[in-house]
């Protein structure tokens, strides 16, 4: 008898130290990711409205994307690391106040409204990219600046409004924090039962869908036009005239943005099968976790996607970070060279054009 009280005593020890491990290695990585999200965005945001040549039409929805990445990692994701963290000092899940109800209410919404804001900005991209690959002489006068700004208005809108059709048309459904998804999602009450309510949830996976499959059809299109547009650059062996012509930077901004597409795709399926399966009624725990989260992360990956395939992109970092820093080391060396001073240190001059963009 005492041998097996000291076993059972030995294997719950065993089990509590791999739940304490399991969520420090979960809030190890979502603090990693509020920091890739928010540096990664920042970066995105100061190379899009701080160097001239990316304040185009293209620019204002690659900003607004950014700008939906990056709500996400500074409302939605340190929330969540503020919930794990009492589970981590108290040892144990407390039932959620009346404030952190409040909370979910807040970072509930964004999470699922910036997600439908991404989609529609990606749809939106890949629709302005086959105009400009069908009918690049006719580009500026269809794709104005004016047009793109309300169209993002008109995006941030409609996704919000989505994301807060279940607070208002179904009663007692409400936003609440899971303990296995390790975020605010939508739920019933505990006195509640779902029933038949959460048909309305199924509206999020046929939205996004219709949004995707719209977005991929369009960049169909676009690589077709491409690859014809390189058929006959090969046989004239020369650039094409008149409505043929494309510059290189149209069509890499086709082939990034097409990847933007994948990944956002590749991305959202898990949450899509999840909310599909919590309708039909599984419950999957330790499936959400690794839904929701893959999706957070997604936030993080334009940055990368746009250093990687888009030269240009690396160009404005190059000017941001090397040029302009240069720029105003030598303005502050020649103003204080009377006093003896050295210029400010390059960390400092960076630092100054990242709480200054407007400056450039």
């Amino acid at each position: 008898m005492l041998g097996n009280s000291s076993s059972n005593r030995n294997v719950n020890s065993t089990g509590c130290r791999l739940a304490f491990a399991g969520v420090v290695c979960q809030l190890l990585f979502m603090v990693l990711l509020i920091i890739a999200i928010t540096l990664g965005n920042l970066v995105s945001l100061l190379v899009f409205f701080c160097v001239r040549q990316f304040r185009t039409p293209q620019s204002y929805l690659k900003a607004s994307l950014a700008l939906a990445d990056l709500a996400v990692g500074l409302i939605v994701v340190p929330y969540s690391v503020y919930q794990e963290t009492n589970t981590l000092a108290y040892g144990t899940e407390r039932e959620e106040s009346s404030a952190g109800w409040s909370v979910c209410l807040i970072t509930g919404p964004i999470f699922a409204g910036c997600t439908f804001v991404s989609i529609s900005t990606i749809f939106l991209l890949s629709v302005e990219r086959t105009i400009t690959v069908l009918k690049p002489l006719h580009r500026k006068a269809v794709i104005t600046k004016r047009r793109i700004t309300w169209l993002i208005l008109g995006s941030w809108i409609l996704s919000f409004s989505l994301a807060v059709i279940p607070l208002l048309s179904v009663p007692n459904i409400t936003f609440e924090y899971n303990s296995c998804s390790k975020m605010c999602n939508y739920g019933f009450p505990p006195d509640k039962l779902p029933e038949s309510n959460w048909n309305i949830m199924l509206l999020y996976p046929i939205f996004d869908f219709t949004l995707l499959g719209g977005t991929f059809v369009v960049n169909t299109i676009t690589f077709a036009t491409v690859r014809q547009y390189h058929k006959m650059r090969k046989q004239l062996r020369e650039e094409p005239q008149g409505n043929h012509r494309l510059s290189y930077s149209d069509v890499t901004a086709a082939r990034t943005i097409g990847i933007l597409t994948f990944a956002f795709s590749v991305s959202f399926v898990p949450i899509a099968v999840f909310v599909v399966g919590t309708v039909v009624g599984y419950e999957w725990c330790q499936f959400s976790f690794y839904a929701f989260w893959i999706l957070a992360s997604n936030s993080c990956w334009n940055v990368a996607i746009y250093s990687v395939w888009d030269p240009k992109f690396r160009q404005g970092i190059r000017e941001i970070f090397c040029k302009q820093m240069l720029k105003t080391d030598s303005q502050q060396h020649s103003r204080h060279s009377l006093e003896g001073h050295r210029s400010s240190p390059a960390c400092v001059v960076v630092l100054k054009e990242m709480l200054r963009p407007e400056s450039n």
